[in-house]
C-alpha cells in the first residue's frame, strides 16, 4: 500500500469533525483563495469474509465514522491540482495527458481520475486539498476512502451524475489497473454504501448487499498491531493467482465452476488430490470463509454474539494457516483480545501482514476493552498502540459546513 495517512486514530465527536471541516475549508481558501465544496469517505472494517471479495464470495463490512476528507473547486483549464495536509506533498498533472505511476499517494488520484476519463465521465480541472484521519496500512481502507472522496469530489464539482455502485467500480478499477493492487471491490462499495448501524452481507458477485444490524449490545473494538504491510508489493496479487488457478484445476472435474465462490466444503475435499497442497489450503480458507460469513450474518440476526464471535475466532485461524496471511504481530493481539472479559471473538483484519485486529465486544465492556488491548499488547511490543470502539456509520457523500 502507497503512504497515505499515518495519524493516531481517536474517537471523534461530531464537534471534532467539524473542526477537521472547517480546518480543510480555511487552508484551502488560504491557498486558492476560494471556498470550496467539501466531501467525505469513510474508511471501513469488515467484521468478517477476508480475501472471498476477488473470489465472488461474501464479506460483512461496515462503514466507520474515520474518514478521508476532500475539498474541491474546479479549475478554469484541465489541470488537476492535489495537495495532502497529512503529507505536506503537492502533485499536478493534466488531465489531456496520460498519467504515469508516481509511486506515492498520488496514484490514487491519478489512477481515479483517469478511470473517470477512460469511462466517458470528462471533467475540467480541479484544485484538490485532503485531509484523513485513517492511519495507513492498517487495513482499514484509507486507498479506498481516498479514492472515492476524490471520485465524489471530482464528478460533483463537475456537475457529473455517477450512481454509487459505478463509482465504487470505477475506484476499484483505479486500484487494480493504476495503482497494481488488484483488490476486490469490498472496500470501495462498503465506502459508499455504508448504513448507520448496520454491517453490509455483500454479495460480491451481484454487488448487491442485505443491511444487517449490528445489536446495540454489541460494540467493536478494533486495535492497531503497529504492523506494517504492503499489499501491492506481491503477496496479495499471489494469493489471488493461486486461488485462480484453484479454479482452473478444479473446473476439469467440476462443472459450473467461475470462482471459488461455486465450490462447495464437500467437492473441494474430494477434490484435494487433484490441487497442489498451498493451492488447496487457500481455496479451503476461500470456501470455509464464505460458509463462516453467511452463518455469522445469520446468527448477528437473532442477537447470537457467541456464536457470530466463534465463527470469528475460526476465520482467524484459517488467515493464519491456510491462507498465510497473518504475521506473529496479529496472532499475538488477537490471543490477548479473546482472553479479555467482553470479548465474543476477534481476528485479523484487511490484506494481511499487517494492520489491525477487531473485535466483536459486549458495548458495556468497549472502552474496558480498548484501553486493555493498550497496555497489554502494548507492554509486549514496546508501545502504545491504537485501539478504539466504533459503531458502523453513513457512505460518502458531500458534507455541509
Amino acid at each position: 500500500m502507497l503512504p497515505l495517512f499515518d495519524i493516531r486514530v481517536t474517537l471523534r465527536s461530531d464537534g471534532c469533525r467539524m473542526k477537521i471541516a472547517d480546518a480543510l475549508e480555511a487552508r484551502f481558501g488560504e491557498t486558492f483563495s476560494r471556498v470550496p465544496r467539501l466531501f467525505r469517505a469513510p474508511g471501513r472494517v469488515n467484521l468478517i469474509g477476508e480475501h472471498t471479495d476477488y473470489n465472488d464470495g461474501f464479506a460483512l463490512p461496515a462503514a466507520i465514522d474515520l474518514a478521508v476528507w476532500t475539498a474541491a473547486a474546479p479549475r478554469a483549464d484541465r489541470r488537476l491540482h492535489m495537495h495532502s495536509l497529512a503529507m505536506g506533498e503537492t502533485f499536478e498533472f493534466d488531465l489531456d495527458a496520460a498519467p504515469a505511476p508516481a509511486a506515492n499517494w498520488s496514484d490514487y488520484v491519478r489512477g481515479v481520475a483517469l478511470m473517470l476519463e477512460r469511462a466517458g465521465y470528462r471533467s475540467e480541472g480541479a484544485d484538490l486539498m485532503i485531509d484523513g484521519d485513517l492511519p495507513m496500512g492498517a487495513g482499514l481502507s484509507a486507498s479506498a476512502a481516498l479514492e472515492v472522496s476524490v471520485a465524489y469530489a471530482l464528478t460533483r464539482i463537475a456537475g457529473l451524475d455517477v450512481d454509487r455502485l459505478e463509482l465504487a467500480k470505477l475506484c476499484q478499477r483505479a486500484e487494480n489497473e493504476f495503482v497494481g493492487a488488484r483488490c476486490g471491490v469490498m472496500d470501495q462499495y462498503a465506502s459508499c454504501f455504508g448504513v448507520a448501524g448496520r454491517l453490509l452481507l455483500l454479495d460480491c458477485r451481484t454487488l448487491r448487499s442485505k443491511p444487517i444490524p449490528l445489536p446495540a449490545s454489541a460494540r467493536l473494538v478494533v486495535c492497531d498491531s503497529t504492523a506494517r504491510h504492503r499489499i501491492a508489493d506481491g503477496e496479495y496479487n499471489r494469493r489471488r493467482e493461486e486461488c485462480e488457478r484453484a479454479v482452473a484445476l478444479l473446473s476439469k472435474h467440476i462443472d459450473g465452476i467461475a470462482a471459488l465462490r461455486d465450490v462447495t466444503r464437500e467437492q473441494l475435499e474430494r477434490r484435494e488430490g487433484d490441487l497442489p497442497e498451498i493451492v488447496f489450503r487457500r481455496a479451503r480458507h476461500v470456501v470455509g470463509e464464505n460458509e463462516r460469513t453467511l452463518r455469522a450474518a445469520a446468527a448477528l440476526e437473532v442477537g447470537d454474539l457467541a456464536e457470530c464471535g466463534r465463527l470469528m475466532d475460526l476465520s482467524h485461524a484459517s488467515l493464519r494457516d491456510d491462507y498465510e496471511v497473518s504475521c506473529s504481530e496479529l496472532d499475538l493481539l488477537a490471543r490477548i483480545a479473546r482472553g479479555l472479559r467482553g470479548v465474543h471473538g476477534a481476528r485479523m483484519m484487511g490484506g494481511g501482514f499487517g494492520g489491525c485486529v477487531i473485535c466483536l465486544v459486549e458495548a458495556e465492556a468497549a472502552e474496558r476493552v480498548a484501553a486493555s488491548l493498550r497496555k497489554s499488547y502494548g507492554e509486549a511490543i514496546g508501545a502504545t498502540p491504537s485501539a478504539f470502539c466504533c459503531f458502523p456509520a453513513p457512505g460518502a457523500g458531500p458534507v455541509e459546513t
